[in-house]
């Protein structure tokens, strides 16, 4: 039998939602997919739109297309996960939503873009080389999410499940992005049909965001230190892919501009749309020890950071990594923040000795973690590795154990200490 727990003291933006206005507001907003009229659509697509707008046009909502048939797929978990019958309800109406939007996109790459044969598998294998090496990452890591939350359906593990798709696809990826399509479009008077569907797309968005931002109160109400390391802990481990999923086909910005948008745009709104959820929620991430987020700087320092460390292929799939200083320093200041600070004894020092580079040294003093360009101090641990090795490593593109077998890795010093390196970095 479900029991309310006591609510924060300071009210939450999350009090004011309600399971069933939730479901009731789907009723009012029922729309149909196959009914849009893109005759006009297919005149500006062939007529007044650019070739750079098709272009951009084509691959950001290729991105939205897969997206769409990919959260299709992956929600009859969550139905069986929830532990109120209400959640349940208003999760099934969220699979209708996204099948519609498959539907939407599919019809509107058919009709006016002419590729595919008018199936949905048709229309996803003609638009699958759009797609971008982080939003493969999140959406496999959604796949796998599914997968676990099918095998275990505890309070944590839906926690989980839902930061990941309600939170980070939807709040922090999606609605960010439908605003720019929304913002351009309407301003160059362009694609009437697909507007009027995006705009009832976003509309969607925003009551299946405010159920995740919702059902996560409710979890953070019944165990808040359990809840909050759950939604934490999934973004840190999806922090990269996301800065991936809007990068544009080789950095080439001309895709944004066509749109009178920016890749850096884009990553501050869709971090301001996570911090405040995460309020709404309940959890203050200027409040949290080893925030997933460097919430201390500006958002737009935050969104650029992301930028420096794919562009330098510090992270993403691509070699060889840039030994720019400024993306060094901001992946070492990474490293620092994600370090958990009781892990090991104040004093420690932690050196990497690169064969190839400056060496940098991490000093964990007065419960802070500290990065530092050089050997100011003696270290604790040494850890002999050619840079990009590391770079490799730190993108997760090499195996650590394979690195200490073939001595491509050689930690020098305290082994112990070396032996915890999961639990000081994890």
């Amino acid at each position: 039998m479900a029991t309310t727990a006591p609510r924060p003291a300071t009210r939450r933006a999350a009090d004011d939602i309600s399971y069933t206005d939730l479901y009731e507001r789907w009723e009012r907003g029922n729309w149909s997919a196959t009914e849009i009229d893109f005759s006009q659509d297919k005149i500006d697509w062939n007529e007044r739109m650019t070739d750079a707008q098709r272009r951009t046009a084509m691959w950001l909502f290729s991105l939205f297309f897969h997206g769409e048939d990919a959260v299709t797929d992956g929600l009859s978990p969550y139905i069986d996960a929830a532990p109120l019958e209400e959640q349940k309800y208003f999760i099934a109406t969220q699979q209708v939503d996204e099948a519609r939007h498959s539907v939407f996109f599919n019809r509107f790459m058919n009709e006016v873009v002419g590729v595919g044969d008018g199936s949905i598998a048709g229309g996803m294998n003609a638009t699958a080389g759009q797609l971008s090496w982080g939003h493969k990452m999140i959406f496999q890591g959604l796949e796998d999410m599914c997968v676990a939350l099918r095998a275990d359906q505890s309070p944590h593990q839906f926690a989980r499940a839902i930061t990941l798709y309600h939170i980070i696809i939807e709040a922090s990826l999606a609605q960010p992005g439908q605003h720019v399509i929304e913002h351009f479009l309407e301003e160059a008077d362009l694609l009437p049909g697909f507007r009027s569907g995006i705009s009832n797309v976003a509309l969607d968005e925003q009551r299946h965001i405010a159920f995740g931002v919702k059902a996560l109160a409710d979890l953070y109400d019944a165990d808040p230190k359990g809840t909050e390391q759950a939604v934490l802990d999934v973004i840190r481990e999806n922090g990269v892919y996301v800065s991936g999923v809007a990068m544009p086909p080789n950095w080439d910005e001309s895709y944004y501009d066509a749109f009178n948008a920016s890749y850096d745009q884009l990553g501050r709104d869709g971090l301001r749309g996570l911090e405040s959820k995460l309020l709404a929620i309940g959890i203050n991430l200027h409040e949290v020890e080893r925030s997933p987020l460097p919430v201390d700087l500006p958002f737009e320092e935050r969104a650029a950071r992301g930028r420096v460390l794919l562009e330098s292929n510090l992270v993403g799939p691509d070699r060889p990594a840039s030994r720019d200083p400024y993306a060094t320093e901001v992946m070492f200041d990474s490293i620092a923040r994600a370090a958990d600070v009781h892990a090991v004894a104040p004093g420690t020092v932690i050196e990497w000795s690169f064969t190839d580079a400056d060496p940098w040294q991490l000093s964990f003093d007065g419960g802070k973690c500290s990065a530092e360009r050089g050997s100011m101090r003696k270290a604790d641990l040494r850890l002999v590795i050619s840079f990009d090795d590391w770079a490799d490593l730190f993108a997760q593109r090499a195996d650590a154990r394979k690195l200490l077998l073939s001595r491509r890795l050689r930690p020098k010093g305290s082994l112990k200490l070396f032996a915890k390196f999961g639990k000081i970095f994890p």
